[in-house]
């Protein structure tokens, strides 16, 4: 039986290259992002590669959205065997300015929106004794960064994450989290990068990475290696 992944929080990044690597793997797969433009390109990308892929256009800040959003992947693909969850709030911004309103912003896209898809595919996946749930983010969940205030979201969806990998590995689910301390190539933030340094502006010091090598670090995590953390360049703790 063909099997199938639901990559939430499809870009032109690590969201595309998580869906062509599993699709070379034979997955079907269900591509979910708020803009349909990029969702078209990726699709069309897959598409000539032979992939089975359908697109769900959705916004993921939405959490009362989440059990309709389930319910559109498993009419596209059944229940996901892997549930990828690469959604992230803009948590750019100086740490002395956050404040609970922002964090209240963030908290939906970060943390609520994932709770509430794990709360619908995982019953499912512990019941047949397999299935992953897979998110990637930034560095920024494992240690504090003045100027990406947004980080406290990303450290209390690795907390989940964590908690989830210890409730669920013995029943044969896969829950695992890979965090990156680098600029993704083929994404905005990459491209503003860029300008930036060729405008003679100051630009963080941090390598930029392959989006494709990210994609096969996870798929090592999930197939391989299972270990529940990962980071890229290294695992900072």
């Amino acid at each position: 039986m063909t099997k199938s992944i639901a990559v939430v929080g499809a870009g032109p990044g690590l969201g595309r290259s998580i869906a062509r690597r599993y699709a070379r793997e034979g997955y079907t797969v269900a591509l979910v992002a708020r803009r349909e433009g990029p969702l078209e390109q990726i699709t069309k990308e897959l598409n000539g590669d032979g992939a089975a892929v359908h697109t769900i256009v959705a916004d993921v800040a939405d959490v009362d959205g989440m059990p309709g959003l389930a319910g559109r992947i498993r009419d596209a693909v059944g229940e996901v065997d892997v549930l990828y969850y690469g959604a992230a709030p803009d948590g750019f911004g100086p740490v002395l300015e956050l404040s609970v309103e922002r964090v209240q912003e963030l908290m939906p896209l970060g943390v609520h929106a994932l709770v509430a898809l794990v709360r619908e595919f995982l019953p499912g996946m512990v019941a047949r004794e397999d299935g992953a749930i897979l998110s990637a983010q930034g560095a920024s969940a494992m240690y504090g960064n003045p100027n990406i205030a947004g980080g406290v979201i990303l450290a209390a969806q690795r907390n989940y994450l964590q908690a989830l990998h210890a409730a669920v590995a013995d029943n044969g689910v896969y829950v695992g989290g890979l965090y990156i301390g680098a600029a993704i190539e083929h994404t905005p933030f990459h491209a503003r990068m860029a300008e930036a340094k060729a405008a003679g502006e100051p630009v963080p010091d941090i390598p930029a990475v392959d989006p494709d090598h990210l994609a096969d670090l996870l798929w090592t995590m999930h197939t391989s290696t299972r270990v529940p953390e990962a980071g890229y360049p290294r695992l900072l703790q």
